[in-house]
C-alpha cells in the first residue's frame, strides 16, 4: 500500500463513518473518482480510492512513465484491493466503473462488501456475448498478441469510439486529456479468453450467500461494454440470494464516471448504496 492510500485508509478509519471504495478500471488513475467521493462524502461516508498497484499518482506522471502499466493483471489488483480493505475498520460497500466493475463483484464474491455498484462492468467468465462495438473497442489492444505484456494508449479517436460516443467532440477531447492514461493489456486478453480458460483470473463467485446486494449499471449508448454484456452479467449474478438490480441509464457511454453528466449515475448509485447500509 502507498502512504496515500494508508492515509485515506486512517482517515476512513477515524470517521467512523461506512467506508465507500472505488475502484478504476483501465485507462483511468483514482483521481478519476475525485467528483464521486466529494458527492459520498457530503452524504455521510467515508471514502477512499486505491490505485491498481505502482499507479502513478498523477496523470502527468503517468503519462512520462507508460510503461509502469505493463503486466498488471486482474488478480493482483483484486488482492491489492483486498489488502486496502482488511485495514479498513468495517466492511464497506465498493463502486466501481470497467474493469474496476468486475473488480468490484469479484470483492463481492469473496465477500468483502456490504453493498457494490458495477458501472458498465467487463464481462467476466462466463458472460457470452461479444457485441461488435464491443470486440471494435477493444481491438486496440487485443490486434496485437504482443499487447498481453505491454501498456497500451488509446489514440484519441480510439477513445472517443469506445469510451466518449455519446458526446459532442470538444467534452470528448477534453476529458481524453484531463483523464485518459495507458492501460495494461493483460486483463483485456483475460476477459477475452475466460470462458476457454479454466484458470482465468476473470471469475466471479456469483453464488457466494455473503456476496450482499449488488446494482449493475448500463449506459445505454456505450460500445466498450454493450447493454448485452451488462444483463448477461446481471443474469449470472441473479444466481446469488442477495439483491441483484439492474438500471440502464439512457443516452450515456462508457465515459459516464467522468464526463458532464457524472452526478446522475453517481446519485443512481449514491441511492442503492444509502437503502443497502442504512441501519
Amino acid at each position: 500500500m502507498t502512504d496515500q492510500e494508508l492515509k485515506q485508509i486512517d482517515r476512513a478509519n477515524s470517521t467512523g463513518l461506512t467506508p465507500v471504495v472505488f475502484v478504476h478500471g483501465l485507462w483511468l488513475l483514482p483521481s478519476s473518482w475525485d467528483e464521486w467521493r466529494a458527492l459520498f462524502e457530503e452524504n455521510g461516508f467515508a471514502t477512499i480510492a486505491p490505485g491498481w498497484p505502482d499507479d502513478p499518482e498523477t496523470v502527468g506522471e503517468a503519462r512520462e512513465h507508460p510503461e509502469v502499466f505493463a503486466r498488471k493483471s486482474i488478480g493482483a489488483v483484486t488482492s491489492h484491493y483486498l489488502e486496502a480493505i482488511a485495514k479498513l475498520n468495517s466492511k464497506p460497500a465498493i463502486v466501481g466503473h470497467s474493469f474496476g466493475g468486475v473488480i468490484a463483484q469479484k470483492l463481492a464474491g469473496d465477500g468483502a462488501s456490504r453493498a457494490t455498484v458495477a458501472i458498465d462492468p467487463a464481462p467476466f467468465q462466463g458472460v457470452l456475448p461479444l457485441p461488435v462495438s464491443s470486440l471494435r473497442s477493444s481491438s486496440a489492444v487485443l490486434a496485437n498478441p504482443a499487447n498481453f505484456d505491454r501498456a497500451v494508449t488509446l489514440t484519441f479517436e480510439q477513445f472517443a469510439y469506445g469510451w466518449a460516443n455519446a458526446l459532442e467532440e470538444d467534452e470528448a477531447r477534453e476529458i481524453y486529456e484531463r483523464y485518459h492514461v495507458a492501460a495494461p493489456g493483460r486483463p483485456l486478453f483475460s476477459a477475452a479468453t475466460a470462458n476457454f480458460n479454466p484458470w482465468s483470473d476473470d471469475k466471479v463467485d456469483t453464488t457466494n450467500p455473503d456476496r450482499g446486494p449488488l446494482l449493475l449499471i448500463s449506459g445505454a449508448d456505450d460500445h466498450t461494454v454493450p447493454w448485452a454484456i451488462v444483463n448477461a452479467s446481471y443474469n449470472r449474478q441473479k444466481r446469488s440470494v442477495g439483491v441483484t438490480e439492474i438500471v440502464s441509464v439512457p443516452h450515456r457511454g462508457h465515459s459516464l464516471t467522468i464526463d458532464s453528466g457524472w452526478e446522475e449515475v453517481a446519485k443512481i448509485a449514491l441511492d442503492f448504496v444509502n437503502e443497502h447500509t442504512a441501519g
